[in-house]
């Protein structure tokens, strides 16, 4: 049977764009349908069974650990503490030294994406890649650009900036190996998509895509957010939540 990859969740950032919109908390806590943002993609995860999530926080960090202590819905929490801004793969790398899997699954705490987990697991797996990065068929100045060849595995990265022939966008979901990780200079400020991809992609790392058709949505700035409200609310409404409580 397959290892169940721990997961880890980039939850440090400051949401400079949403402070007007959603006060001085942090970004991944910003309310939807009366809930904090980050308990969507915890009780995701728990739906598609994964068991222990490392969430790497930095601004304000004390307000999610004080909402979720150490365990909800039945996942087990791990903090990775940020005590100034690394960048997201700098983060990635703080958080390594608790990641007890072969592999990891890394999100953003600040977009959703209706993908199924399970199933990239077991691509990512059967397909022997260093990475895989979930991909959704768009274009957006903003976000990382991605361009597939015809066996799917990625070829060119830039984040928030347009490659001409690019027809995807990174969903900023990742299945990882843990070694790689580790391969990152402890304590450097460095960013996953600006530098490591495009490194590994030089460096002749198999970064393979996994597409995905499904809904993906972030909450980076006010008017995203405003649109995040009205779809996620009905992400509540179309998925059958557990009670399991905090306990």
């Amino acid at each position: 049977m397959p290892e169940i990859p721990d997961v880890v969740i980039l939850a440090g950032g400051f949401g400079l764009r949403l402070r007007g919109t959603i006060g001085d908390v942090p970004k991944p806590m910003a309310q939807i349908a009366g809930r904090p943002f980050l308990e969507l993609l915890l009780r995701q995860l728990k739906r598609h069974g994964f068991s222990r999530v490392i969430l790497s926080v930095g601004y304000k960090q004390e307000v999610i650990r004080e909402h979720f202590g150490q365990k909800a819905f039945g996942l087990e929490l791990v903090y990775s503490i940020e005590t100034s801004p690394l960048g997201t793969g700098g983060a990635l790398r703080e958080a390594a030294r608790h990641i007890r899997t072969e592999t990891a699954l890394v999100m953003n705490g600040d977009s959703y994406t209706d993908v199924d987990l399970s199933r990239l697991g077991r691509e990512h797996a059967a397909n022997d890649a260093d990475v895989t990065v979930v991909v959704i068929p768009e274009n957006r100045v903003d976000a990382g650009s991605v361009v597939l060849d015809s066996k799917g595995k990625i070829k060119a990265f830039a984040e928030k900036r347009h490659i001409p022939e690019s027809r995807y966008l990174s969903a900023g979901v990742y299945i990882l190996g843990k070694l790689l990780i580790a391969g990152v200079p402890e304590g450097s400020k460095i960013s996953l998509e600006e530098q490591l991809f495009p490194q590994w992609l030089a460096d002749g790392k198999s970064i393979e895509g996994f597409v995905c058709e499904g809904r993906c949505l972030d909450i980076g700035t006010p008017e995203r957010y405003e649109k995040a409200q009205r779809a996620l609310e009905q992400v509540e409404l179309e998925t059958y939540i557990e009670s399991e409580g905090r306990s």
